[in-house]
């Protein structure tokens, strides 16, 4: 149960890479992976608008890029409010199952 509360979290990629390209460079220095293309490639599949879609080939790569723990470490509270969760799970646990 416990690796589903931390796969969760990784859904909160999509917030922490807004944070990055509104100028908060902190996450983008401590953690591994391309912040920058995870928000360019994969924003549009966790925003709360819109239907579920299946990730496209760009962003699955980049999820698989992105050190999961690190980033969720520095998500700020009000990035949650941008995503939506249940869109965010869809797109990360099938990249993240095995580990």
């Amino acid at each position: 149960m416990a690796a589903i509360g931390n796969r969760l979290m990784l859904l909160a990629f999509v917030v922490v890479a807004g944070v990055i390209s509104s100028g908060n460079n902190m996450v983008s220095g401590q953690c591994r992976g391309d912040l920058n293309g995870l928000m360019s490639r994969c924003a549009v599949y966790v925003q709360k608008s819109g239907p579920k879609a299946e990730p496209s080939g760009e962003c699955c790569k980049v999820v698989k890029s992105v050190d999961v723990p690190c980033v969720c470490g520095h998500i700020p509270k009000e990035a949650e409010q941008m995503i939506s969760m249940d869109k965010a799970v869809y797109v990360v646990i099938p990249f993240h199952e095995a580990k």
